[in-house]
Order: C-alpha cells, then sequence, then structure tokens
C-alpha cells in the first residue's frame, strides 16, 4: 500500500486486524517532523528527571557513575528437598569475544563476573575458587539443585520470578576515561539491588492508568505462556519496566498535539518489544533480542531488561537496543523517508542513497505548490466485504501464509496497551482482542482450519475479482513447505474466475533473520500473478514432472546468479508454487465454483496426485535438490540483473 502510494496511486486498503490497520495509519499519515522530534527529546527528558536514577549503575573499577545498558536476569525455583532457591543457567558464559575483549561467565556459586580468553576451559572462578558448576545448569525443564544435587523440575505453573545477576553498563569517551570507554559489565551491587526495589515500591505506590489488566487468552501460541503461569499481561513485565511504561503513557496521553500524540503511542507499542520479561540477550552480537525476533512467545531461562530511555553516544546516534531514544530515532528517520523516498546502489561494500525525484509518502505534499493530494482509504474491516463500487486497476495482497505466523495472538501483546492509550478516540479499537473469528490464519485453538482458509481467501478474492477492471492483475505473495496448504489458494483462484498466468520465484526474507537462520524454512516466496484474460508463455505450460524440474532448474540457476544458493526448503516452495499455477491452469475450463469447498480441495488434491505430485518434482531434481543446503544462511547481497527474452505466448 505504502509503495502504491508512492507511486502516486489512488489507494484503498484493508485488514481485519486493528494493529495492521493502525501500523499503516501511521506509516501514511502526515507528520511535522521538526515538532515531533522535538516532543520525543522532551518526554525522555522529563522521563530522566523521574527514573533516570534507576538505569545508573557505578563502575567497581573507578568508581564512576555510567549508564546501564542491559540487566541480565536468570529464572529461578526453589528446590522441593531442600528449600533452597537454585538459578536455572542454561550455561554460565554470558558474552563471547567476538565483539567483547574476552568471553564473560557468571560464577553459579559465588555469583562474580569473570572473563576468561579460553571459552571451552574458562578454569576456577578467581573469586571463590570454585569450577563452574556445569552439572547443574538447566535443561529439558529440569536441572540439579546447587545446593543438594536434588532433581528440579520447571516451570512450575506460576509466573517465575527472576534474579539480578549481571549489568551491561556504558563508558562514555572522554580523555580521563580512554581506556576504559565502551562495554564493561558487572554483578550488581547493594546500589543496584536497592534501585530495583525502589522501582516496586514504586509501583505499589502509584495507582496505575495503563498498565493492561488483561488475561491472556488461550491460544496456539499463548499457550506456551500459560504452561509458565503466566495469566496475565502485566506478568510479562518486571517492575522498572511498567513504572517506566506507565510514566510514558501518562506522558504521551497529556500531549495535546493529537498526530505527535499518536505517533508517540506507536513508538510505544514498538517499544514494549524491548521492555519486557521475554526478551533474550544475544551473547555473541551483545544486544537484547526482542520479543519477536521468531514469532512467537519464546520464554527462556535468561532474560534481558533494556535501558528504556536509550543511551546517547558520542556520534548522536543510540547505543544498544531496546530504548525510547532508539525508537523515536527510527521512527524519524521513517518518516523522512516518506518525505524523499530513495533507492539504494551498491558500489562495492558501500551503499549509495538514490533520490528519487517527485515521489513521496502520505496523504499531502505540503512543499509542492500548490500541495499535492492523494486519495488513501484506510479500513480496519473484513477485505472479502468491501464497501463501494470504486473498480480498481491492480489487486496486492499479502496473504496469511496458514498457520505459519498467528497475528492475532502474538499483536495482543502490543494491543492491550495501545487500546488502553488512544483506543478511546477509535472505535476500531472497541474489541478486547484484535482475535477475530474471521481471521484466516489456521489455528487449532479457535478451529480454524484449511476449509476455513479456503473458504475465506475464496470470498476475498472473488470479491477483488468482481471490481477488477479487465485484464488487470491480482497479486499474492505465499510461501510454505507443505503442498498441502496451498489447496486453499488454488481453490480460491479458480473460485474467482482467475487464471494464474504467473508464478515467480523471489526472495522475501534475509536467511540471517533469527527466526530463519540455521532452520529449514525457506526464504522464497512465490508471487502469483493472476488474471482474468491475458497471455501466458508456452514454455510454462508443461505436462509432466520432468518438464516442471527443468523450468524449476533453470529459475535455481538464476537465483544463484542473483547470490542466493537455493536451499532444500527454498526448492520445496518454488516447486510448490510451480504446482499450484499449473493445477489452476488445468483445472480451470471445468470447475465448477458452487460445488462444496471440500469436493474443491479434494479436485486440486486428485490433480496434484495426478500430476505426480511435490515427491516426483523433487525426483527429477534429485542430484539438485540432494546437493542444495538443508539451512538457511542467505544474505541480501543487493545484485540486480535484468534479462528479457521473446516469449510464444497463449491467450486465455
Amino acid at each position: 500500500m505504502v509503495e502504491a502510494n508512492r507511486l502516486g496511486c489512488k489507494v484503498t486498503a484493508a485488514d481485519i486486524n486493528p494493529m495492521a490497520w493502525w501500523i499503516v495509519r501511521q506509516e501514511i499519515q502526515d507528520l511535522k517532523l521538526e515538532a515531533y522530534a522535538e516532543a520525543a527529546a522532551a518526554m525522555r527528558e522529563d522521563l530522566r528527571k523521574e527514573i533516570g536514577h534507576l538505569f545508573l549503575t557505578k563502575c567497581p573499577t573507578t568508581g564512576m557513575i555510567s549508564e546501564a545498558k542491559y540487566f541480565l536476569w536468570v529464572k529461578k525455583v526453589k528446590c522441593g528437598s531442600c528449600g533452597k532457591e537454585h538459578d536455572l543457567f542454561p550455561n554460565h558464559l554470558i558474552a563471547q569475544d567476538v565483539r567483547h575483549t574476552a568471553n564473560v561467565f557468571v560464577c553459579g556459586y559465588c555469583g562474580s563476573l569473570f572473563e576468561s580468553k579460553d571459552r571451552t576451559h574458562p578454569g576456577q572462578c578467581p573469586y571463590c575458587g570454585m569450577h563452574l558448576p556445569i552439572e547443574h545448569v538447566a535443561g529439558r525443564n529440569r536441572s540439579r539443585c546447587l545446593h543438594c544435587n536434588a532433581q528440579v523440575t520447571y516451570p512450575t505453573g506460576f509466573p517465575p520470578d527472576h534474579r539480578l545477576f549481571a549489568i551491561e553498563y556504558h563508558v562514555p569517551y572522554s580523555q580521563e576515561n580512554e581506556r576504559r570507554k565502551g562495554r564493561h559489565f558487572k554483578a550488581p551491587d547493594a546500589e543496584d539491588l536497592a534501585k530495583f526495589a525502589e522501582a516496586e515500591l514504586r509501583l505499589r505506590e502509584m495507582r496505575p492508568r495503563f498498565i493492561p489488566e488483561d488475561a491472556i487468552p488461550k491460544g496456539d501460541e499463548t499457550g506456551r505462556l500459560h504452561r509458565w503461569g503466566y495469566r496475565s499481561y502485566k506478568e510479562l513485565f518486571n517492575a522498572r519496566q511498567l513504572v517506566g511504561l506507565e510514566l510514558s503513557c501518562r506522558w504521551i496521553a497529556n500531549y495535546p498535539d493529537e498526530r505527535i500524540r499518536e505517533a508517540l503511542a506507536t513508538n510505544l507499542s514498538d517499544l514494549l518489544r524491548y521492555q519486557n520479561m521475554l526478551c533474550r540477550y544475544d551473547i555473541m552480537a551483545l544486544k537484547s533480542l526482542d520479543i519477536f525476533s521468531v514469532h512467537g512467545f519464546p520464554v527462556g531461562l535468561i532474560q534481558c531488561e533494556s535501558n528504556i530511555l536509550g543511551i546517547e553516544g558520542t556520534s548522536g546516534l543510540p547505543v544498544g537496543s531496546g530504548g525510547w531514544l532508539n525508537i523515536t530515532e527510527k521512527f524519524a528517520k521513517a518518516k523522512r523517508y516518506c518525505r524523499q523516498p530513495f533507492e539504494v546502489r551498491h558500489e562495492g561494500n558501500r551503499k549509495i542513497e538514490v533520490p528519487i525525484a517527485g515521489e513521496w509518502i502520505g496523504t499531502s505534499n505540503s512543499s509542492s505548490h500548490p500541495t499535492e493530494h492523494r486519495q488513501v482509504d484506510l479500513i480496519c474491516g473484513d477485505s472479502s466485504a468491501l464497501q463501494g463500487t470504486a473498480i480498481f486497476d491492480g489487486v496486492f495482497t499479502d496473504p496469511p501464509y496458514f498457520g505459519n505466523v498467528q497475528y492475532a495472538e502474538l499483536m495482543d501483546f502490543c494491543y492491550v496497551w495501545l487500546r488502553k492509550l488512544v483506543g478511546a478516540a477509535h472505535p476500531e479499537f472497541s474489541s478486547l482482542t484484535t482475535r477475530n473469528t474471521k481471521e484466516l490464519t489456521g489455528n487449532v485453538n479457535m478451529g480454524r482450519d484449511l476449509v476455513h482458509f479456503a473458504e475465506g481467501i475464496s470470498a476475498a478474492f472473488s470479491m477483488a475479482a468482481a471490481r477488477l477492471r479487465s485484464g488487470c492483475p491480482l497479486v499474492f505473495t505465499f510461501h510454505h513447505n507443505k503442498l498441502d496448504a496451498y489447496v486453499p489458494l488454488a481453490v480460491a483462484i479458480l473460485d474467482a474466475g482467475l487464471t494464474c498466468s504467473a508464478s515467480l520465484p523471489c526472495p522475501a526474507e534475509m536467511g540471517a533473520s533469527i527466526h530463519i537462520n540455521g532452520t529449514r524454512s525457506s526464504v522464497i516466496d512465490t508471487v502469483f500473478v493472476c488474471r482474468q484474460t491475458g497471455l501466458v508463455p508456452r514454455r510454462w505450460v508443461v505436462n509432466s514432472t520432468k518438464g516442471l524440474a527443468d523450468l524449476i532448474q533453470k529459475e535455481i540457476e538464476d537465483l544463484a546468479q542473483g547470490g542466493l544458493e537455493a536451499t532444500q526448503g527454498d526448492i520445496r516452495c518454488i516447486s510448490c508454487g510451480h504446482l499450484t499455477r499449473l493445477a489452476v491452469w488445468y483445472l480451470r475450463t471445468d470447475w465448477k465454483s458452487e460445488k462444496p469447498t471440500i469436493e474443491k480441495m479434494a479436485a486440486v488434491q486428485a490433480w496434484y496426485s495426478g500430476f505426480g505430485g511435490l515427491a516426483a518434482v523433487l525426483a527429477n531434481l534429485e542430484s539438485r535438490f540432494s546437493s542444495a543446503p538443508q539451512k538457511q544462511d542467505w544474505i541480501p547481497a543487493g545484485i540486480v540483473r535484468e534479462t528479457s527474452e521473446a516469449y510464444d505466448e497463449i491467450p486465455f
């Protein structure tokens, strides 16, 4: 939607999830950047006056007061045998010597931090003389008590307790501390513990207006939270985080300018990703991993609390991640891009920004004379039931990938806060949850299966096709490594009276993304291009798995020239896309959309089987498939290669 607006199109966009609607609204909404930056700075300064001291710590070497970047917490349980508390360390390494000067370990006995050049054999703790208690580390929901060696198990069914065991702090550069500048680690001292106790006391004494009391509903993803004993969203935060978030909400709610108030509220929903006790600490990159670094609710044993204010470095850029400074700087950068979009040209290792004259993103452009305006209609509702009679020149969508991501379950984490902060002014926030029975994701907990998915996608595509100008495209992207998940797409395309004129493999994610790197997942989407009438290259209409394998082999080679070595997961997804395109082609002439959904899905499945199915395609690609990497590690190289060829085309 943003890209279409950037090109000057009139845009109608819909999503059933109010968080999606809200985020796109903020992307497209005009904003006075200078006033926004002033407000963001004022908010940080006011928060610093109130709670800034809670994020200061004393360097044990110099006595200098420094800003804490991250507080590291370990989960703990009470031993059922001896009654003493046992730390659930998965290991004792807290920082690697990749971006730090040495490996940093925490002693499981005395709690001291010490450095070692040897990551595998760190030796004895220099403070207590003990070797690290590796036989007492936690894993597979059990551990051995450090005090009596009895077995302890977790989770316990109650929200877990945590113990602060380490602080990463930042020493800024100056002539006096030239040798001490940068990152340092320390075990918390009495003052650090007292500051957290102060936050706990302040939370008990304040009357929160914005901290949500909402219960966490059952769900495919939230079930993990329930297993750990979490029953309400506020239990996912510690006292210092809750105090900081409550004060932030109060400041935002009182700001007079509506646009800036909504921008800062959006920033708060982003900040929440880092200000919770599900964030983990990356011991190699030495930074906080936000809660949605994977598409779920990961519950680790070591949690990372970020400095909510953010730390400004000597260059003016943020140090570390997860604070207000980081979030507002990122938002301002995005809004500057809206004023002047650009593309990126690669020259060796350099990235050159290339401004595109005449382009802008938004509803109005006051820098032009006279002011330019663009039509943007954003709808929070069912995309299969859009109102109006507008005829579209193109429909572009990114439907849910069946059960890959539980969007509503994840977005409720932010929604329950944003609803209390801005919901009174927007009827789109009237529901207690973003979950909707018509959401098109597979969800076992809500009884949404492939039939539900097929009927919903079919309704949306049929509505769009009925309002699509003849010969114009309906385009969507999809990827899933199971062919069954593509059956609803074929049914939807056929029900809408469309033909799939192309299925184009397109890198859509970085293999280095934390939820993909080192897994068997695919980074390849299939871009499906569908039309009521048009042309299709004859060589794409194959009638054997051998012919299809030849097409796919050529695409694998093209991707390699673009810098991507297709993995086995990528090849499976490319194959599934082509099989679905061909199923639509061969089934379209005798398709009966009025038949029951189950029968239509069975017809697609029967075509897959009759053609040979995914297994037969991969068998014809055997040498290429078996030699392909199993796991992802692709990083975009920014290579663009244009090709052209003459097609012998078939009209439809």
